[in-house]
């Protein structure tokens, strides 16, 4: 399976500092894979949360699949996460530290064509840290800018 669907939660790095990286699996019913196939899923109000030791995503959107029959699909259900027992003790002590949480990053397709979720612990980010990574990046627009017109 070619490795093209890649759903990014943009916001993500100007809201938080990103930390640690984790891959996880997602557990699925039906035909939402199709949808995501179909690149029809956001993450971008989305969070993670512990529930009696196993992490949920809340808020995932995955829209209904076209030519699917369940009509009592529901499109922002909490959907659990597939990690490993050690990965979920390191992150529940990473969020047990004050204004710590588990932000959802990344969707792709892998290459035995399934659906991932790459999530990060983060820390949000302050008024002034986003005003410098604005700065940042008007920055290396200009630069760019510069060079494209010297060559």
């Amino acid at each position: 399976m070619k490795n093209s669907v890649k759903i990014i939660n943009k916001k993500a790095k100007y809201e938080y500092i990103l930390n640690d990286s984790y891959i996880s699996g997602i557990v699925l019913t039906g035909s939402e894979i199709k949808s995501i196939r179909n690149s029809k899923v956001s993450i971008r109000e989305s969070f993670c949360k512990f529930t009696n030791d196993e992490l949920f995503i809340i808020n995932m959107n995955i829209e209904k699949y076209g030519f699917s029959n369940d009509e009592t699909y529901n499109a922002k259900k909490p959907r659990k996460l597939l990690l490993n027992k050690k990965e979920l003790s390191k992150l529940k002590k990473s969020i047990q530290q004050k204004g710590s949480s588990i932000i959802p990053y990344k969707i792709f397709i892998n290459e035995k064509g399934l659906a991932k979720l790459e999530i990060f612990t983060a820390t949000g980010k302050k008024l002034y840290d986003k005003r410098s990574s604005i700065k940042e990046k008007e920055n290396k627009r200009s630069l760019d800018r510069i060079n494209k017109k010297k060559n």
